[in-house]
């Protein structure tokens, strides 16, 4: 029994201290994210101390893009990703058990300690993937804020207004802003669960799997048939 103990003790501690790592570099993307949405930002840029520049430039779009894929891309990705998906199947996994159980007796389902732990599992590994979502979702919009190339085309317009003799030259960086635009738009992946990466095999296990066991759940437990 000792043994035992031992092991699971240890096993759960290597388990959430992946889980630990893996937010310290959510928070980390999460910051970079926040710092290169005020570059643009005059007042922002000065108040936490980065540099500044205006998108009124090819050369400033082309180092803005750049810029941005170079934080996305930055830090580890893979492991990351790798540790976020085990967890989600592991808490798919132990919800699409508790479902079962619930399903074969919902009255002696506390009766049995396993079950409890299976809950406190449960319970521990949502919390953890909730953090994520929502480092995962900031970090998200801030990279796809959209806002930011639209108020630098207002910019550029009223610019062009006071200046004419540049039009032709205004015109064509308002033209790579609007490329810019869609491009943001097209880069992001659908197989996304509030901010986190999902691989489309798991993102379709969840659709069918898991919503189909909570289905017969609430079903068998308000004695009418439900479908999610």
């Amino acid at each position: 029994s000792a043994i035992n103990f031992l092991e699971r003790l240890c096993l759960t501690w290597m388990f959430f201290f992946m889980m630990c790592v893996a937010e310290r570099t959510y928070k980390q993307r999460f910051l970079f994210a926040k710092l290169f949405s005020h570059i643009t930002s005059a007042r922002k840029a000065r108040k936490y101390e980065i540099p500044h520049f205006r998108l009124k430039k090819v050369e400033n779009i082309k180092i803005w893009l750049s810029l941005r894929s170079y934080l996305k891309r930055r830090g580890p990705q893979r492991s990351v990703d790798v540790v976020v998906s085990s967890v989600f199947l592991l808490a798919l996994s132990i919800a699409f058990i508790c479902c079962a159980q619930v399903l074969m007796g919902h009255k002696t389902f506390l009766n049995a300690a396993y079950n409890w732990e299976f809950l406190i599992w449960e319970a521990a590994l949502l919390l953890f993937l909730l953090r994520l979502a929502s480092l995962g979702s900031e970090t998200n919009k801030k990279y796809s804020n959209i806002s930011i190339l639209l108020t630098e085309q207002i910019n550029l317009y009223l610019k062009m207004e006071k200046k004419p003799n540049k039009k032709e030259q205004l015109s064509l960086v308002n033209n790579v802003l609007k490329l810019s635009t869609k491009l943001l738009k097209e880069l992001d992946t659908p197989f996304r669960l509030y901010g986190l990466t999902m691989n489309p095999l798991i993102y379709n296990i969840t659709r069918v799997v898991i919503l189909s066991a909570v289905s017969g759940v609430i079903s068998d437990l308000l004695g009418f048939n439900i479908r999610v």
